[in-house]
Formats: C-alpha cells, structure tokens, sequence
C-alpha cells in the first residue's frame, strides 16, 4: 500500500515517527529523489527531502492510514 502526502513541518515528521513506532510492520517513506528513510527513525526521517510530498508505504492498510491521519492533525 502506497499514500502520497505532503509535509510541511517538524512537528508532522515527528506524528509520523510515533505512529509508525506503533506498527507492527515496516512503514518506509520515500521521497521525490529517491531516497528512502525507516518511519520509525527520527535520523533517517530528518534525511529526507520534503520541498515536494513524500510516498508514504506499508504491507497494512490500517496501519498505513494511521500514519498519514498522524500527518494531517
């Protein structure tokens, strides 16, 4: 399963790490350039590029929408 989303700041970086520190599955975050961060690393998370939206992917689907809802509080 793949979400599109963007962010714009820290404090949306920081929802999406504590709610996939709650999955059971990996969740990776992907961004337009290609690289790619762990959701459950604040480290690989702050790596990435967010100037454009990130692709955010997990094996579960509810676990992928408590992810980007984290996002959009």
């Amino acid at each position: 399963m793949v979400r599109q989303v963007k962010v714009s700041n820290f404090t949306e970086v920081q929802g999406i790490v504590s709610a996939a520190a709650k999955c059971y599955n990996e969740v990776g975050v992907h961004d337009m350039k290609g690289s790619i961060a762990d959701a459950k690393s604040i480290l690989g998370m702050m790596s990435l590029d967010y100037s454009r939206p990130v692709k955010i992917v997990c094996d579960d689907e509810q676990e992928l929408d408590r992810v980007v809802r984290a996002v959009k509080q």
